[in-house]
């Protein structure tokens, strides 16, 4: 997978300000501090971006100047039976191009929650072709907790519209049939990001009509447990262990959860952790859930390293 750093490799050497037309400086990776955005807070550096869901896209203060990627409205493909469903690529460019973003930005994202949907909109910018962007740490808990500024958070960007083309990768958003060759496939892991209860069918799906349980075959990771007690990713070794002792020394990872959302916090970790051959289910259990033939268990979570 092409990285933020590698995409800006031709840029070390002369400082962006001394070339008009250059591209902003490079990101240190797909993970970024407080401490780094701040330094470059209110600079012609990165444009912020609050991918905040559900309550906390309503709670009305951001990090100043950062403009409202809506994972609830036009980043998601409402036409579709599953939510948060990736939008094509033409409604997808046109709602980055309504933020204002431009192919040659570098793009932060960050979520109320700390570190939960953030990591969604970096996938799915990587998905469609765009590698400077990365997660915010810890979101904006992590961000007021440094003693940073926020503000009122504006309904909507009215800014210029941007240039941005989505570029589509195949293989980083998969179907439920690409999900179903990969649970049986020796050399690839199928981890799921949801909690054990859910994972094992003993606490109901939040949404109706789902099914409970999990795939057969499937390991459960619950994203929480690839983050400390402040809300920061663990370190990379850490990160790394975490999917060792699940998925042994496969490589090929898929990650699925409720919506699509939080198995991106997982992407994330595996990014982290130097995993390179890595997709999301985009529809996720909503979809896998759902009454149909796909198979469910809800037995205990697979055995360590099987």
């Amino acid at each position: 997978m092409t990285t933020p750093e590698n995409a800006s490799e031709e840029l070390s050497g002369t400082p962006p300000e001394a070339q008009p037309d250059a591209l902003p400086e490079p990101l240190p990776g797909p993970l970024v501090g407080a401490d780094w955005l701040a330094r470059r807070l209110g600079t012609p550096g990165p444009v912020i971006l609050d991918a905040s869901v559900g309550a906390h896209r309503g709670a009305g203060r951001r990090i100043p100047g950062a403009r409202p990627f809506d994972l609830d409205g036009a980043l998601s493909d409402h036409t579709a039976p599953a939510p948060h469903t990736m939008p094509g690529a033409p409604e997808f460019t046109e709602a980055v191009r309504a933020l204002g973003i431009d192919d040659s930005d570098t793009v932060v994202v960050y979520d109320g929650a700390g570190l939960y949907s953030s990591a969604r909109a970096w996938w799915m910018l990587r998905a469609m072709g765009f590698d400077r962007v990365a997660v915010l740490d810890g979101g904006l808990p992590a961000w007021t907790a440094a003693g940073l500024p926020v503000e009122a958070a504006a309904p909507a960007y009215e800014g210029p519209r941007g240039s941005f083309t989505a570029r589509p990768r195949a293989g980083l958003l998969v179907d439920s049939a690409t999900v179903a060759r990969a649970l049986t496939d020796p050399a690839a892991a199928v981890l799921d990001a949801r909690t054990r209860e859910r994972f094992a069918g003993t606490a109901p799906e939040p949404r109706p009509g789902l099914r409970g349980g999990h795939m057969p075959g499937a390991l459960n990771l619950p994203f929480g447990e690839l983050q400390d007690r402040a809300g920061l990713m663990r370190p990379a070794g850490e990160l790394r262990a975490a999917f060792r002792e699940l998925a042994g020394d496969r490589e090929r990872l898929y990650f699925s959860c409720g919506s699509g959302v939080t198995a991106c916090v997982l992407a994330l970790g595996a990014d982290l952790a130097g995993y390179r051959e890595l997709a999301v289910y985009d529809g996720s259990w909503s979809e896998w859930g759902m009454p149909s033939e796909l198979p469910v268990t809800t037995n205990g979570p697979e055995k360590e390293g099987g």
